[in-house]
């Protein structure tokens, strides 16, 4: 660095105005009103994009893994651990549904860019019927992405990870293991994956040739109802979590909200403090009557939900078992959800009279808000009649 002397060193300011006006003077007379950032910025993280479905493969017995493209070619810059969140037209309903994405951040670059999301079909739930069903090559899909805060961070999280899942929680870890595959991820990942039968593991091939040509990633399959494995078996525990971990581990987790419990307590009683365990969204537990704390008098219930938008009002039935996303989505009122674990706030609504019930785990409201009446539709439950207000679509 050149000092020249006070006086010059600190009168930069009439510099740059001088500039300023030299480039105002050669300006075009004509507007010229586009925005360059803006419309950087709209390409690069688009509010609304258009999948073009690939390819449709089995996964499992259980699963399948949809191939997509960017109807545009572009595909939004995403970390391994990330969901796209469709926006899905069944019947007189839009449904937006979230999935992570199965593939690697780096399939996503290059000349031909592609993402790919895995879901599961073991249960009668609606959108994964709607998708086995009827999304297939050359169906175009509507959604957004990237969304998530699950995802590994070089700066937070140690180098050395072990993921816990359980069925289809181990897509962000595909992704991820993928990525270290690819050189993306400077980390070595361990998975620690819990499924019911070897002959049903979702992504099983997948996974096991990252882990054969890639020595940073290594996959522990947990058999819980399979006789004839022979590996480990049970469920995911103390015991299992301390034999494959190192001295400084990051744990990461993903797998449905029974799992989570036990999870949990395993890790607290190992002494991992709070920086070194994160977890997915998790969703809503399968029966929300069976979480601490649920009014016992509300099970099995039906109450009416008045919907208040702008002037409108509505009146619906809503279940006590079926959160007020749910509710509002089989009445045909719009409704903006994304992670469906109330975590991202899209659904924040107004309770202006009744009472519900929100999971504590799912939780993600801000103190005021619980203080003012506000709540996540997706993860809320009535457990009275209730009157709320909802933004319009």
């Amino acid at each position: 660095m050149i000092i020249e002397n006070f006086l010059k060193d600190v009168g930069g300011a009439s510099r740059v105005t001088k500039l300023r006006r030299d480039n105002f003077k050669k300006g075009s007379p004509v507007p010229q009103p586009g925005d360059p950032i803006r419309s950087l910025a709209d390409a690069l993280h688009p509010a609304s994009m258009r999948f073009i479905v690939t390819e449709v493969r089995d996964a499992s017995p259980t699963s399948r893994t949809w191939k997509m493209k960017s109807a545009d070619g572009h595909i939004p810059v995403f970390q391994s651990g990330q969901y796209v969140n469709f926006s899905l037209k069944i019947g007189e309903s839009v449904l937006h549904r979230p999935y992570s994405i199965s593939s690697a951040p780096s399939d996503a670059r290059g000349d031909d860019p592609f993402i790919e999301v895995t879901i599961r079909r073991n249960r009668p739930y609606f959108v994964p019927d709607y998708f086995f069903a009827h999304v297939r090559e050359g169906e175009i899909l509507e959604g957004n992405m990237p969304f998530g805060t699950f995802y590994y961070e070089p700066l937070r999280d140690s180098k050395t990870v072990v993921a816990l899942a359980g069925g289809s929680g181990i897509t962000p870890f595909v992704s991820m293991a993928k990525e270290i595959a690819a050189g993306g991820i400077d980390a070595d990942l361990t998975i620690l994956y819990g499924s019911v039968r070897h002959d049903d593991i979702v992504c099983g091939d997948e996974l096991a040739a990252v882990s054969a040509t890639c020595p940073r990633v290594k996959v522990v399959h947990v058999m819980s109802d399979d006789p004839d494995w022979t590996g480990e078996k049970g469920f995911i525990n103390r015991a299992l979590i301390e034999k494959y971990s190192g001295e400084d581990t990051t744990y990461l987790f993903c797998g449905p909200y029974a799992m989570f419990t036990f999870v949990d307590k395993a890790l607290k009683e190992l002494g991992v403090s709070e920086r070194r365990f994160r977890h997915d969204v998790l969703g809503q537990p399968a029966d929300i009557t069976a979480c601490p704390g649920y009014p016992a008098e509300a099970a099995g219930r039906t109450f009416r939900l008045t919907v208040v938008r702008g002037i409108r009002e509505d009146v619906i039935e809503a279940s006590a078992s079926e959160s007020v996303a749910v509710a509002l989505e089989r009445a045909a009122i719009p409704v903006d959800t994304h992670c469906r674990g109330g975590e991202c706030g899209f659904c924040r609504s107004q309770l202006l009279s009744g009472s519900i019930f929100v999971s504590p785990i799912g939780d993600g409201r801000r103190a005021m808000d619980k203080e003012l009446g506000w709540f996540h539709a997706c993860s809320a439950y009535p457990v009275s009649d209730l009157k709320i207000k909802i933004p319009i679509l």
